[in-house]
């Protein structure tokens, strides 16, 4: 039974092989010939377009979020030079000579704001007194009784008393070609302020609060944007333009384009091709504020020629104006073709890869595996070089940051640092490492300075607006200022998750402004002390002249004449503080001639032999013996030096050491004199008055408080600074006072 049953089953296997396996064999061969390969050829195509669509999709995006930060930085730059333009403008309309009309004065004032503000775009300053009466201000010098029509019309504005305090930007007009401009259209804004009589000086004691006149800058729109969005490059070939709220060409790498109206220049220079989608952006977004990242196709892009589809990314410039929201926007821009370049080598390769997979499917499902498997292995090198190549991108950025002269940062919400660029490690003198986890506050080592980062940090959350702030930071016990720029940084979702800071040291502009305020201040005083020192000297004459009279008619007795003596002497204490004060006020002509500074100090050292020896006080010269001269006036600069010496000698109570050093700057363009002594030092809430006519510690009749304020204006009108440095006796053992004077050297 058993023999019998295995017989039927060996049967019926030999059956089947002969009449199935045949067919079997034929119909998947059909099957996957005919449905399955075309499929599997349809599917692995359709993957390799997803994979290629979607790196296209994650590289151009990239690539327009880097385009995005550029633009934004410009767009920052560009804002903080307005605010620049306008805190210079302000101060200009609250100078006494120009509210007052001061007619000496004036075209003094205003030369020394234009010399501050003509880098920055600022072409011409116009005075408008009235309708008949203009002063105007420009590179060529200053100009009186001129008017232009077109300025008159802000009087009115500018007389309305709800405007005062106001600055008024008008829009971008055109003016006719320059021929130093290159035959180039100019295009021109003015910034306007009503000037008021709030200021008060010698001459007018008490503010009059009349309406004064209209202060006015007129700036060269072009160049203000030019030197900051000429040399953006993104990519290969990438550039950045500039459109005004009206959408004309402030500035673009086209030459012709610059004013003209951007709707219209594109379609001028090729009419065949349609630019609906640039028009789009810049009607609804940048001409809105709005800043953001999108396509447009164009008619060119540096010399090529025909349809290019380009990426752009843009950001507003807020210019804040009293006239209405006047908005700029910067754009930056690539042609996509540098994104697909970078990756249709790559997707020719995959599709070579697939197609190979397909082959070895067909002939072997053997090797289907181990072929999927290299072409996994081979899309992952793929992904991972094309990674590589972003994140080399990424570093060129973060270069173009580190290179940066702006002190570029990043901070939480707390105001925690996240990252600092190599201007900021050098500027701070601390390693880039070492700002992880600390707190701005930490670095200012000023509380004022902190807080005030902190409110604009705080700001820039709440409202997503930047914000702009100017502080003062301690490194190495020197004070530095820096002009900050914050701005939020959003996440994915739009979140400000943290805030970029931009930050510029000012420090050289500060001390400027403060020497132009001691300077103003010294005139004022000066010419305070003449009149009061001519009021004094006749009634002291008058004293001392019967004063001595008594003396030789009176009586003998010794307590008249103690008491006639007593007069006598403060009376002459008062005619040397009238002398004095009459030294500090008149004006001596100056005789200029090349003055060797060394051979000017031996000099006063001379002078000083007996003082020093009796106060016990070691002089220390260290002269420099190439030592080129100064020019200036010999008796004048000894002064000085001999000024400082008796305030350290003073300073130096029971004995110390006076050093005298003298040195060629690095640049060598300046001749630094320091004098330093082993005194007492300068108390912190003296330091900021020391340099005021009239202000001394010391004790009444010993000094009339003089000598600093009259060598603050020689070495001014020398055109060389004077500073100083010092430590108390509580702050360092080694404690004392540091005066150093820079004069400009002649060139040999």
């Amino acid at each position: 039974m058993k023999s019998t049953t295995v017989l039927i089953l060996k049967n019926l296997r030999a059956f089947l092989s002969e009449r199935l396996y045949p067919f079997n064999v034929r119909a998947v061969l059909v099957l996957v010939g005919v449905i399955i390969l075309p499929l599997l050829l349809l599917g692995v195509l359709i993957l390799a377009w997803m994979s290629y669509v979607k790196v296209k999709d994650v590289a151009t995006a990239n690539f327009n979020q880097q385009q995005l930060v550029l633009a934004q930085n410009a767009a920052a730059q560009i804002e903080n030079r307005i605010n620049i333009l306008r805190r210079e403008l302000s101060l200009l309309s609250l100078s006494p000579s120009v509210q007052y009309h001061e007619a000496t004065f004036m075209g003094k004032r205003m030369d020394i704001a234009f010399s501050s503000v003509k880098d920055e775009g600022v072409i011409e300053i116009r005075y408008v007194e009235n309708e008949k009466m203009t002063h105007i201000m420009n590179r060529t010098g200053y100009l009186g009784n001129d008017t232009y029509s077109d300025d008159l019309s802000h009087l009115g504005w500018a007389q309305d008393e709800k405007n005062k305090g106001a600055v008024l930007i008008k829009d971008v007009s055109k003016i006719p070609p320059l021929v130093e401009k290159g035959g180039a259209v100019s295009l021109v804004m003015k910034m306007v302020l009503p000037v008021w009589q709030v200021s008060v000086d010698d001459t007018h004691p008490v503010a009059g609060n009349m309406f004064s006149g209209v202060m006015i800058f007129v700036i060269d729109a072009t160049t203000l944007v030019k030197e900051i969005i000429k040399d953006i490059r993104s990519g290969e070939t990438g550039y950045a333009w500039a459109i005004d709220e009206n959408g004309t060409f402030l500035f673009h790498p086209e030459r012709e384009f610059i004013g003209k109206n951007a709707f219209e220049a594109r379609k001028e220079k090729k009419p065949t091709i349609s630019f609906a989608k640039i028009n789009e952006i810049q009607k609804e977004m940048m001409l809105m504020g709005k800043e953001g990242t999108s396509w447009y196709v164009s008619g060119w892009h540096r010399g090529m020629e025909g349809e290019i589809k380009k990426l752009i990314a843009y950001s507003p410039i807020h210019l804040s104006s009293e006239s209405g929201s006047l908005v700029w926007s910067v754009a930056v821009v690539a042609p996509v073709s540098e994104v697909e370049g970078a990756i249709h080598g790559v997707q020719i390769r995959h599709l070579l890869v697939e197609g190979g997979i397909i082959l070895v499917i067909f002939w072997g499902g053997v090797l289907i595996i181990g072929i999927v498997l290299f072409w996994s292995t081979t899309l992952n090198e793929e992904v991972k070089r094309k990674t590589n190549e972003l994140r080399e991108s990424e570093n060129r950025y973060r270069l173009l940051i580190e290179n940066a002269n702006d002190i570029i940062f990043a901070v939480t919400p707390d105001g925690d640092i996240l990252s600092m660029n190599k201007a900021g490690s050098i500027f701070f003198n601390c390693d880039q490492a070492d700002f992880f986890g600390k707190n701005i506050g930490e670095i200012c080592h000023n509380e004022n300075s902190a807080s005030l980062q902190f409110r604009a940090i705080d700001q820039v959350i709440k409202t997503g607006e930047s914000q702009q702030v100017e502080y003062s930071v301690v490194i190495n016990d020197n004070e530095y200022w820096l002009s900050t720029n914050f701005s939020g940084i959003q996440d994915e979702k739009g979140n400000i998750s943290a805030v970029l800071g931009i930050a510029r040291d000012i420090t050289r502009r500060k001390k400027m402004e403060e020497q132009m305020y001691h300077t103003e201040k010294l005139a004022s005083i000066g010419t305070l002390a003449a009149g009061v020192a001519h009021e004094i000297n006749n009634p002291l004459t008058i004293i001392l002249g019967f004063t001595d009279m008594l003396k030789e008619k009176g009586p003998g007795y010794s307590e008249y004449q103690d008491i006639l003596n007593t007069i006598e002497k403060q009376g002459l204490n008062a005619k040397r503080v009238v002398e004095n004060l009459l030294t500090f006020a008149r004006y001596k002509e100056h005789h200029e001639e090349n003055v060797d500074i060394n051979k000017n100090i031996l000099e006063v050292l001379s002078i000083l032999g007996n003082t020093s020896s009796l106060n016990k006080i070691t002089i220390q010269k260290d002269l420099s013996v190439l030592l080129p001269f100064v020019n200036g006036e010999p008796g004048e600069l000894q002064q000085v030096f001999l000024n400082i010496a008796n305030n350290a000698i003073a300073a130096m109570k029971g004995g110390g050491t006076l050093k005298i050093l003298t040195k060629l700057s690095e640049d060598d363009n300046n001749v630094e004199i320091m004098l330093s002594d082993t005194g007492c030092g300068i108390k912190k809430e003296h330091r900021s008055k020391i340099f005021d006519p009239l202000f001394t510690t010391k004790s009444v009749g010993e000094g009339t408080g003089l000598g600093l304020s009259v060598s603050y204006g020689i070495v001014a009108k020398h055109g060389g600074a004077i500073t100083f440095e010092t430590k108390t006796e509580e702050e360092s053992s080694e404690h004392g006072t540091t005066f150093i004077i820079t004069l400009p050297a002649i060139k040999q």
